[in-house]
């Protein structure tokens, strides 16, 4: 487990660590940083595109000449979200998947069909937020 304490303009810390393919679940109380985090990653890949939640869309695509980002949102309907709107199926395109409110249930699935997962956990911390990145 690598944990770091942060304040938003350090983030770039933070991302020399993760991965630009694969699956990442993030996790954190509402207005924890969530969205941030994800706002935040997709500058740093260079993407310009505007990046706002997706919360009632469920996903969001962001992409440029080097990445392609899937962002998503499933606070509202959970892991069943993905299955009643047949998006499980993008998390099988080689890719950035960004999922917010990501849990075991999603992370299970995906293993059944050989696709990793990491979390990164989100804690406010004072001024600054505590950032856990585990599998």
């Amino acid at each position: 487990m690598l944990e770091m304490i942060l304040k938003q303009n350090e983030l770039n810390q933070l991302f020399r660590h993760l991965p630009k393919e694969g699956v990442i679940l993030i996790k954190g109380d509402l207005a924890s940083g969530k969205t941030t985090l994800v706002k935040e990653f997709v500058n740093y890949l260079g993407i310009k595109d505007l990046v706002d939640s997706p919360t009632f869309s469920i996903m969001q695509k962001y992409f440029n000449d080097q990445y392609i980002v899937y962002h998503y949102d499933i606070y509202q309907k959970g892991f069943k979200s993905l299955l009643d709107n047949a998006l499980i199926e993008n998390f099988f395109e080689n890719a950035l998947h960004l999922v917010e409110w990501g849990d075991e249930n999603l992370k299970n699935c995906l293993e059944r069909f050989g696709k990793k997962s990491i979390f990164i956990e989100i804690e406010l911390f004072k001024d600054k937020r505590k950032y856990k990145i585990y599998e």
